[in-house]
């Protein structure tokens, strides 16, 4: 078995609503062969990964997939499992996962065309670094048992639990993100390797590290780093801390040490997680050797007046106390039998404990400060101490170095609370854990001599959200209602799909928020635009395209292109999107990405139906948009849009009190069961081309309904309506017409039959003149689609030039002989038709077929630049005159 194509599909798609792992495989020569055919197969299987017992199928069932293997399953179902068991045992627990047969057809010359015993395998992923290696993994595992070999699982198995480890979210951000997604705020990770994390879209956009947020003062950090500068801070506002001073030498804390004249406290100046820190130490050895462990942390050294009693930690967030925690030092309890070390690993085998911050509690370690914590209670690594004894292995209490916690947020004074948020707020934190040592965190620290020993940026919510004992607290919770205020960090999202019209569709409404005094950002086959300027070149149709707009913090209304290449290639961009619209489904691309038939490619396309929350935007006289209303959400309304007034579909939709867009004598009007409201006039809006265009009618109902959706008013969409040019500056190759020496000329990008039928009748209703066509479709289509494409073109054109443009695995002229195969099924074997391979030559060829007054359409081109290079060879001046217009 080999892997032939691999893809992260990162958002809701055709498969799940979950991020998925698509692979296309070669069962090669175990294609036919079932698990239960090969002797000994599952037993090994079952034996090397025991969790496959557990393995549910889809149903449910109790140890599904085991009864499954043994009854017999074919082997690219077992990689799929294989593939999930890999994943849950080296990071987060995944699921869902699907295989079916891949499909294609021959003039599809990616891999994964279909051939018997390729097959493609979705499986769902947490980690997206961890998921390509578990599924090669599981590749080599079944290839290898499958052919009775020995398989060695474990080092590979550690390389997948070091790859989970690295790329996990940290236990607080885990913390924080799960509280957003509760509260429905879309969540980003920005990159794979930082722990930095987008939290909502566009100008409500908010950033998120640990728990440090883009509202944490640089400022503040610095501060908080600086334990010295935060006592002085903290002295100023009136909270207590302890004396003390600092030392870059042994001589100089031995000094400081002496001049208190009690047990002091070391640690590095601007150190974190309780490293390098040591409590009462009261001899000048006792104040070397802990000067010598803080030097290994921080140049630095910071000794102060040693406070008696128990350490508390206190979170605060939002400008209030969310959180407070007893923390206990790491320790062990003897049991009269086992030696310290021993003790250290039974208590390391508690599933609570991992590595850093990895689970609910760290690890603990005998290391060179654990056994001179011993040593100063008279033990040593294999001393044994008595039933119940609490031997300590740390001098302090934070979880990092292995403590435990017990919630005490009720039992705070409220004179306390007030120190706590006062202490965060002077040194200017938005997030911040307040240190406190005293004896009872119940009455007020003045009354006990209590102090507040540090303020920490990025403080660790893993105690407050699981504590060992007591009541847990969502720390997450607090601090993303201290970031976000009552805002879900969602601006509005528009979802434009369909076969025909979406990049036209989408300026339209992005044109619209424009002009209502919007941020607005519009993803299209033209490229990514924020406010009006485009920042990116190219086909932006997909994911990446629509994360740069939800990213950009100037975009108020995101207008986002969604084309059924990017839903196939990885997914949508977005969770949910307000409104979605879908403006048609017509044959194209059928044959490629598993896509055979018309009501496949309706599914790739409903993935943007079922993903509007708010409104869903759907052609009344289309049989496969209208079927999409059942893939709605419940609560998403339904608004129909049709070029017939008297649609029974629309009809009985506006009389059951919905609402919907139609044209009506030349007029376009919004309506409900109560209320019909002509908007506009076709003839006002400039790139219907005096209503001639009817195809950017329909666009234009469709926006009309999403704008309708969205709570603009008809004053508003009618303003912007009227003032969208489709020209080839705003939308190059969507119907630009120019004049050259009397031939009027459109530009547009038809390749499909359903969009040269539109193309056709708009042509042929501008001039009376005679209507030549340079016409051609991508290569990679199927030979009846081609065949389509020439009929229709064959009916609506007096003349035309068949030209090749992108051949995408056919031979030379192979899709220009099927485009003129089914001219001539329409018109017979003529000298109107004329077949020339070379773009440029066609052209020039379909310029002088015509006359003044008469009609050219070049399609499909790749650019304007096409048309304007092929003009200059004979008429550089209509080309320089051309050019200018572009630019």
């Amino acid at each position: 078995m080999y892997i032939l194509e691999q893809r992260f599909l990162r958002g809701p798609n055709v498969h799940a609503d979950t991020p998925c792992l698509l692979s296309v495989i070669d069962l090669e020569d175990l294609y036919g062969i079932s698990s239960k055919d090969i002797p000994g197969f599952n037993d090994a299987l079952l034996a090397t990964l025991p969790s496959l017992n557990g393995q549910p199928l889809p149903l449910g069932q109790a140890r599904g997939f085991a009864q499954r293997l043994r009854a017999g399953t074919f082997l690219a179902r077992v990689v799929e499992h294989v593939t999930l068991t890999l994943q849950s045992m080296a990071g987060p627990t995944v699921g869902y996962g699907r295989t079916r047969p891949a499909s294609g057809h021959p003039a599809d010359s990616r891999p994964g065309d279909g051939r018997p015993g390729q097959y493609r395998v979705v499986v769902q992923y947490a980690i997206e670094k961890l998921a390509e290696p578990a599924f090669q993994l599981a590749l080599d595992l079944v290839t290898a048992l499958a052919k009775g070999e020995v398989f060695e699982v474990e080092p590979r198995l550690q390389e997948l639990r070091a790859l989970g480890s690295r790329y996990s979210i940290g236990t607080s951000t885990a913390a924080v993100l799960a509280a957003a997604h509760e509260r429905g705020i879309p969540t980003s990770r920005i990159t794979d390797e930082a722990n930095l994390f987008q939290l909502g879209w566009g100008s409500k956009q908010k950033r998120l590290q640990a728990t440090v947020t883009g509202d944490t003062s640089y400022v503040a950090v610095k501060i908080a780093s600086d334990k010295q500068l935060t006592k002085a801070l903290l002295t100023e506002a009136g909270v207590p801390v302890p004396e003390g001073g600092t030392a870059t030498t042994v001589e100089e804390a031995q000094r400081i040490a002496h001049r208190l004249r009690v047990a002091v406290t070391i640690k590095p100046l601007d150190g974190n997680q309780g490293k390098g820190v040591t409590t009462t130490c009261s001899t000048p050895e006792e104040v070397a050797t802990a000067f010598h462990f803080a030097r290994e942390y921080g140049r630095k050294i910071i000794i102060e007046r040693f406070v008696e009693g128990r350490d508390y930690r206190v979170l605060v967030a939002g400008g209030r106390v969310a959180a407070a925690s007893f923390r206990r030092p790491a320790h062990v309890l003897g049991d009269g039998v086992s030696t310290i070390t021993e003790l250290v690993e039974i208590e390391n085998r508690n599933p609570a404990r991992g590595a850093g911050h990895s689970n609910v509690l760290t690890r603990l370690s005998l290391d060179a400060h654990a056994e001179d914590m011993l040593r100063r209670q008279g033990y040593a690594p294999d001393s044994v101490p008595a039933t119940g004894a609490c031997v300590e292995l740390r001098s302090n209490a934070n979880l990092s170095t292995g403590g435990t916690a017990e919630d005490v947020t009720d039992s705070l004074p409220d004179i306390t609370r007030a120190l706590c948020v006062r202490a965060a707020r002077k040194i200017g934190l938005d997030v911040a854990g307040i240190d406190i040592v005293c004896h009872d965190i119940s009455i007020p620290l003045d009354e006990q001599g209590g102090a507040v020993i540090e303020v920490n940026a990025a403080p660790g919510i893993r105690m407050h959200q699981h504590p060992s004992k007591g009541e847990a607290r969502d720390a997450g919770e607090a601090i993303v209602d201290g970031l976000m205020g009552q805002s879900n960090g969602r601006i509005p999202v528009v979802a434009v799909t369909g076969t025909n019209g979406k990049t036209t569709t989408a300026l339209m409404i992005g044109h619209t928020a424009r002009v209502a005094g919007l941020g607005t950002g519009v993803t299209t086959t033209e490229g990514v635009f924020v406010n009006g300027k485009r920042l990116v070149k190219g086909d932006c149709t997909g994911y990446w395209s629509a994360r740069t707009v939800l990213s950009a913090p100037d975009v108020d209304f995101a207008v986002l292109e969604t084309a059924r290449g990017g839903i196939l290639k990885r997914g949508l961009a977005f969770d949910r999107c307000d409104v979605g619209v879908v403006l048609n489904v017509a044959g194209d691309h059928l044959g490629l990405d598993g896509v055979e038939t018309i009501e496949d490619l309706a599914q790739v396309k409903a993935v943007v139906a079922s993903s509007a929350s708010k409104a869903l935007v759907l052609n009344a006289e289309d049989a496969l948009c209208v079927a999409m209303v059942r893939r709605a959400r419940p609560d998403a309304e339904i608004i129909f849009f049709s070029m017939d007034a008297e649609n029974p579909m629309l009809l009985q939709h506006l009389e059951d009190g919905g609402r919907g867009a139609y044209l009506q004598d030349n007029a376009i009007v919004i309506a409900d069961a109560r209320l019909h409201q002509e908007l506009m006039r076709v003839e006002s809006m400039p790139s219907t081309f005096g209503g001639r265009a009817r195809y950017n009618i329909a666009n234009a109902l469709a926006a009309s309904a999403a704008l309708m959706a969205c709570g603009f008013s008809n004053s508003q969409v009618a303003d912007g309506l009227s003032t969208f040019v489709s020209d080839s500056k705003t939308n190059p190759l969507r119907t630009n017409v120019f004049d050259v020496r009397g031939v009027t000329v459109i530009v547009d990008y038809a390749h499909n039959a359903a969009a040269y039928a539109a193309l056709g009748e708009m042509a042929r209703a501008l001039l009376p003149g005679q209507l030549v066509g340079i016409v051609t479709a991508p290569g990679d289509r199927r030979d009846s689609d081609l065949v389509q494409i020439g009929e229709v073109c064959g009916e609506r054109f007096d003349e035309l030039v068949v030209y090749e443009s992108q051949r995408r695995g056919r031979p030379v002229g192979g899709a220009v002989d099927l485009i003129i195969e089914g001219i001539e099924k329409v018109i017979g074997p003529s000298d109107t038709t004329h077949r020339e391979i070379d773009v440029d030559k066609a052209i020039r060829l379909g310029l002088s077929l015509c006359r003044p007054g008469d009609v050219l359409v070049f399609a499909c081109g790749t650019s304007l630049k096409t048309f304007i290079d092929a003009l200059r060879v004979d008429d550089p001046e209509s080309a320089d005159r051309i050019e200018a217009q572009t630019i």
